[in-house]
């Protein structure tokens, strides 16, 4: 059952809103079933799979529905017949007829690829107007212990910092963090799931119009004309922009260094004028990335640039 792109597909439509159902004297069959306003998605996971699983659909489904304004729901589903595979992942994923996480098969398959199907089935990101505040992916049919240990997989594969929630779901707020999971799962983001990201022209509204602006930097870095010297390094930002369309920015080396930018040092705060070039350029990194200027000057400080880092 090996295939480059198919596990890891599976593997986020079973974290997400894929299932295995299996009726009495019958081998189990997969099955999952999404909104209409989520169509062009079902479609597409469907155009996806059918290659792999003896898949059949989708199909359209209106149920009754007392707790909506409408009275009934609309929805689509995809349910495949019998296969060897299906029978396989069932062993894997179900215990005791519920669904369980099996982590030695997400230490194999839980790709961004993954990630980003299990983000576009059960995944929200809420934004202040154009500000992403908190990623939320739906883990509530998971014990929180089994979601604990899927946070510190989470840490250990890609260094992604969630946490559990009072409903048991699990949660990025930080910024970064947030940007980064978005990077990680763009290549795969479905055109009819451009709502679960930020957008090229959510970025480039709001530019701040002030020019004083306070860089918080620590106390080893010294600064004779802080003016100068702030800005001259802040010329190196365009490198940045490089490394993001290069695919260099996300590096362990930046990874840890903004870990531990976590923990409090002593800095030293400089009030300056930031001229209009570099203060575009901080506007603009810090909603691609989410770092705040201070952390964009201290990485343009350093002498080997983890954003420079293979």
């Amino acid at each position: 059952m090996a295939c480059e792109e198919f596990l890891p597909m599976v593997c986020g439509k079973l974290l997400g809103d894929g299932c295995i159902v299996k009726q009495e004297g019958r081998k189990p069959r997969f099955q999952f079933i999404h909104s209409i306003k989520d169509k062009e998605w079902c479609y597409y996971c469907y155009s996806r799979l059918k290659d792999y699983l003896p898949l059949t659909g989708p199909h359209y489904k209106k149920i009754e529905d007392n707790r909506v304004k409408a009275g009934y729901t609309e929805s689509y589903y995809v349910q495949s017949r019998t296969h060897d595979h299906i029978t396989t992942l069932k062993s894997i994923w179900y215990k005791n007829g519920k669904k369980v996480i099996p982590f030695e098969f997400l230490m194999k398959h839980l790709t961004p690829l993954a990630l980003a199907w299990w983000y576009q089935d059960d995944g929200h990101l809420k934004k202040d107007s154009t500000i992403p505040r908190k990623i939320i992916l739906s883990t509530d049919s998971f014990t929180p212990t089994e979601n604990n240990q899927l946070c510190h997989l989470l840490k250990g594969k890609y260094s992604l910092l969630f946490s559990i929630d009072k409903q048991n779901r699990i949660i990025l707020y930080d910024q970064f963090q947030i940007q980064y999971f978005l990077y990680l799962i763009s290549p795969y983001l479905h055109p009819c799931m451009y709502r679960k990201t930020i957008t090229s022209c959510e970025i480039y509204n709001r530019i701040s119009n002030s020019k004083r602006t306070t860089i918080y930097l620590p106390d080893h870095i010294n600064l004779i004309s802080p003016t100068r010297e702030i800005n001259e390094k802040l010329s190196v930002l365009p490198d940045i922009f490089t490394a993001i369309k290069g695919s260099d920015f996300y590096t362990n080396e930046l990874l840890t260094f903004i870990e531990s930018t976590k923990t409090p040092v002593t800095k030293k705060p400089y009030q300056i004028v930031v001229s209009e070039e570099n203060l575009q350029n901080l506007s603009i990194l810090n909603k691609m990335t989410g770092l705040n200027a201070s952390i964009l000057a201290q990485l343009c400080f350093m002498e080997v640039q983890p954003i420079c880092s293979k």
